[in-house]
């Protein structure tokens, strides 16, 4: 296959592989879906077990006869079972014999593919390994990709199962497993270094949002080829993200072993707009980096064995972090340094990698202010904060020093008290409360945010009458419940997070790059994705 326009290749030459799976029930959807995937796509993949039944499976092969004979792609023909993700029931003995009777009509001259795609499973059944030669003894035939998936966890015999894939006579080795957790995409990212060093070719997918980083990095780290959705509706696994997001977004066809790798470290975070924001800036600065975001649950795991220069388990050139909701606090202890603003507040959500050691910032403070120019004067306002968490902690750093009057609410006030303390304010509950005498209500927890709790909002309509301003820091989507609350409690200023979001962006941008940041772009780059939804 030629390079695209941009298309780098990795260390050992190779480029990088977007395949697209075709998954329809009818046959006659075949030719229409693999047009629309050759837009993207560099390898096609034929998912035959999404037929409806057998009928279908055999009036679609006139129509793979043709898809061969044209070759928009190169194809991978794949005829999976249901335990390995297949679509529709199949015996292993009629899957067998479709691999047999698929390998007598190509020996006979039928158009070929470039790969069929074979479970492990069926390698290793009876006389397996016989029928299977067929495709591995003739240049006539497809190669063979041999494959395992795991849809429920990650075995704890992953290397085992590697070593039985290495005695079979497939080409290429794919090994799909799911993950509650960025860090345990280790031991997948440790065969694929390992495959590397024997001098095969593997495909590591890591699949559930938490194994994102290995859909966008695995290939500039040698994999032979990565898998996007035909968009959104068609995904054919676990957080399987769509080709276009990873050509558009997240330019896979640009990265390679030297590229810079930062991301957003927080649970949830695949509503986050930060990577649409900061993979604009860097592209426009033209920089060889890639910003992901890392769904983290133990994220002491995640700093020792994933972040850390001095511990961390895998070679890669990691720059740069934002961190979210829960870690904001948890993860100071794990920074060799802290900026004595973060510090004051008692929360980080910006690491820079400073050769071996890690600095925390927060950038979040003084962008939290943005959006409140020319709408209040906030010296000697009154304001209401809803929330204890991290992002409290910045406000509330940030309305001291600009002389508010603050209270915070929260369903424990309790935990809330030494925050308070902390920063010259009051501790109220949210029950029943009423902000009438409020000049400004701030929405500082993650109700309302698109993915997690979407239709929740801390305050109601009737509680926000009388408020003369209101705030919601959550940014996705841009009209929240709260927003909306605000709005119908007749509020004369209702804003969203979107503005704070960008301006503490730009902020980290300068410290990781040394650059200005492009706000505008940046600023542009977020309405679009929240526009498109």
């Amino acid at each position: 296959m030629s390079l695209r326009a941009g298309q780098r290749t990795t260390d050992n030459g190779q480029p990088v592989r977007l395949c697209v799976p075709v998954c329809v029930r009818r046959a006659a959807e075949l030719r229409a879906a693999v047009a629309r995937a050759a837009e993207v796509a560099d390898i096609i993949e034929l998912r035959l077990d999404c037929l409806a039944d057998d009928a279908q499976l055999a009036a679609a092969h006139a129509e793979i006869t043709h898809l061969l004979h044209a070759r928009p792609r190169p194809f991978i023909l794949t005829f999976r079972a249901t335990e390995q993700g297949g679509q529709r029931a199949r015996t292993e003995a009629a899957r067998i014999r479709f691999w047999q009777q698929s390998a007598h009509g190509w020996q006979h001259g039928a158009p070929r593919s470039d790969f069929v795609d074979i479970e492990l499973e069926l390698f290793e059944a009876a006389h397996g390994t016989e029928w299977a030669t067929m495709y591995a003894d003739t240049q006539m035939l497809p190669s063979l990709i041999c494959s395992h998936h795991d849809f429920t966890s990650m075995p704890a015999d992953l290397a085992a199962i590697y070593e039985r894939m290495t005695r079979t006579p497939a080409q290429v080795l794919k090994l799909a497993v799911q993950v509650p957790d960025a860090i345990a995409c280790l031991p997948l990212l440790h065969l694929l270094a390992r495959a590397r060093r024997e001098g095969r070719e593997m495909i590591a997918i890591a699949m559930g949002t938490a194994g994102l980083l290995t859909r966008i990095l695995a290939p500039a780290r040698g994999a032979f080829l990565t898998y996007g959705a035909l968009d959104d509706a068609h995904a054919t696994a676990p957080g399987q993200p769509s080709a276009r997001e990873l050509r558009d977004l997240y330019h896979i066809h640009t990265l390679n072993e030297w590229t810079e790798v930062y991301g957003l470290v927080g649970m949830p975070v695949m509503h986050s707009l930060s990577p649409h924001i900061h993979n604009a800036a860097f592209a426009a600065a033209g920089l060889n980096a890639v910003y992901i975001p890392f769904e983290v649950r133990d994220v002491h795991a995640f700093m020792r064995r994933m972040a850390h220069p001095r511990t961390r388990e895998l070679d890669w050139r990691l720059r740069g972090l934002s961190v979210t909701a829960p870690h904001k606090q948890t993860i100071m202890a794990h920074l060799d340094f802290i900026d004595p603003a973060a510090r004051e507040i008692g929360a980080v959500n910006t690491i820079v990698f400073a050769d071996n050691e890690l600095h925390g910032y927060n950038t979040d403070a003084l962008a939290a202010l943005t959006p409140l120019a020319g709408i209040l004067e906030l010296r000697g306002a009154h304001v209401a904060v809803i929330g204890a968490g991290g992002a409290a902690r910045a406000l509330l750093w940030g309305l001291q020093r600009a002389g508010a009057n603050t209270t915070i609410f929260a369903r424990k006030p309790a935990h809330a008290r030494m925050l308070a303390d902390n920063f010259g304010a009051t501790v109220n509950t949210l029950a029943d409360v009423c902000f009438a005498a409020f000049d400004l209500v701030i929405n500082a927890t993650p109700l309302g945010t698109r993915g997690h709790a979407a239709d929740a909002t801390p305050a109601t309509a009737a509680q926000l009458r009388g408020a003369r301003a209101a705030y919601d820091l959550v940014y996705n989507p841009a009209e929240t419940p709260f927003m909306r609350a605000a709005r119908a409690a007749g509020c004369a200023h209702v804003c969203g997070g979107l503005s704070m979001l960008v301006a503490q962006a730009a902020v980290q941008f300068k410290l990781w790059t040394g650059q200005g940041a492009p706000v505008e772009l940046m600023r542009a780059a977020a309405e679009r994705k929240l526009v498109a939804g």
